[in-house]
């Protein structure tokens, strides 16, 4: 061990200070960096659930759930597969629940995340298909913000190098977490500097969410696919990074578990992606529009703010009815939702999607001010249904999800 000032100065340093006290509260980098990852990938989806139709404000009430069963799943998943910290020998059986000291799981993660994404848009009437391709890019942004708590925390980092990025380990107090170790008052640091892999997870998963913005972008992928090629993305990286990690790991064959997580991943993502096809899914509003359209242009003047304001009261849909890029950007600039008979008509196959409809430009939910609606209060135009009337036989996107009359209030 060697002292923080007799280091040279050549190298990447690492804070010594994880944990700060507000009064009796204290203030945790691990779990800032994760709160702070959650609200970007949070932002991402919102505006990309909002491109496909879904009423604005759907991402909290699917991160309601996503939230608290994705960390769960991820904390499962290392106290699974590093039981010795805690069930071995001298281990600490009630430090598995001390997640603020580290040791968060991403399969596990994604795993509990899914379930409890899957079972919120069973509520809210959404295909889960559409909800993880537009989670696919928030994602690894969310994950590369919280790499950053495993810095602070002084972990995951690779063996020694002698490259200029390499990394200042600390030597962390276990009797008092979230602190280094000190001799006259100075932080002690491990002899060398390290391979800062934690940071090379972090830059790979910005580029996997390049990627998967560009190729979505490019393909229009849909049914899951943008979200498989996240999985691909990342597992990929992982591969080669958990190769050069150091830190404690369950074996087999000498090889650390997430090596064979990561390439077992990999496979079964690239079999989705490669059989499953289908358009990108857009969405229109059952049981009413998610918020009702004004008019766009002209003069300022000319606008109704009373119906406006009534618009703006207008509660979520029942759910919605998947619908093709052509019918969406027609609802877009009328306002009127296609007839159940011709969405199911014409709604394209794998082999003929329909025209593009603009990424940058949110759907019918997004804002009041998307499509022109000239119409008189209380007017409804030939071949629409009244809010609240939904049509004999006519069901939302996802058929397994509740009804109206089953859902809780």
């Amino acid at each position: 061990m060697t002292l923080a000032s007799t280091i040279p100065q050549a190298a990447l340093p690492s804070p010594s200070t994880a944990v700060w006290q507000l009064g009796p509260l204290p203030l945790r980098a691990y779990a800032l960096c994760i709160i702070a990852g959650i609200v970007v990938a949070c932002v991402v989806t919102e505006r990309r659930l909002r491109q496909r139709g879904v009423a604005p404000g759907a991402v909290l009430d699917i991160a309601v759930w996503a939230v608290p069963t994705g960390i769960i799943g991820a904390r499962i998943y290392h106290v699974i597969t590093s039981p010795e910290k805690y069930f071995g020998a001298g281990g600490e059986p009630l430090k598995a629940f001390a997640i603020w000291e580290g040791g968060l799981g991403i399969w596990g993660a994604v795993a509990g995340g899914a379930l409890g994404a899957w079972f919120a848009a069973r509520q809210l009437g959404i295909p889960f298909t559409v909800v993880a391709d537009a989670l696919a890019p928030g994602l690894p942004l969310a994950q590369a913000v919280g790499r950053l708590g495993n810095w602070f925390n002084n972990e995951l980092y690779g063996g020694l190098t002698t490259l200029p990025w390499g990394l200042r380990v600390h030597d962390m107090d276990p009797s008092n977490p979230g602190h280094a170790k000190t001799i006259d008052g100075e932080p002690v640091l491990l002899p060398g500097l390290y391979h800062p892999t934690f940071l090379y997870e972090a830059l790979w998963n910005v580029g996997v969410a390049a990627l998967v913005l560009f190729l979505d972008r490019k393909l229009r992928l849909g049914k899951g696919r943008a979200f498989a090629l996240y999985v691909m993305g990342y597992t990929a990286g992982r591969f080669w990074i958990e190769l050069m990690r150091t830190d404690e790991a369950t074996h087999i064959l000498g090889v650390r578990l997430n090596v064979f997580t990561a390439a077992l991943v990999f496979v079964g993502a690239l079999i989705y992606f490669l059989r499953v096809r289908g358009p990108r899914e857009y969405l229109v509003p059952i049981g009413g529009p998610a918020s009702a359209p004004a008019a766009t242009g002209g003069d300022v003047s000319q606008v109704d703010l009373s119906q406006r304001g009534a618009g703006a009261q207008a509660t979520a849909p029942e759910g919605y009815r998947v619908v093709s890029e052509e019918q969406f950007r027609a609802y877009r600039d009328t306002g009127v939702a296609p007839d159940a008979a011709v969405v199911d008509d014409d709604m394209p196959g794998p082999g003929g999607p329909a025209p593009a409809v603009d990424d940058d430009t949110p759907g019918p939910g997004a804002t009041g001010d998307d499509a022109p609606d000239d119409r008189e209060a209380g007017e409804v135009p030939a071949g629409e249904v009244p809010a609240g009337d939904v049509p004999a036989g006519d069901e939302r996107a996802g058929t397994t999800g509740p009804r109206a009359t089953d859902r809780e209030s």
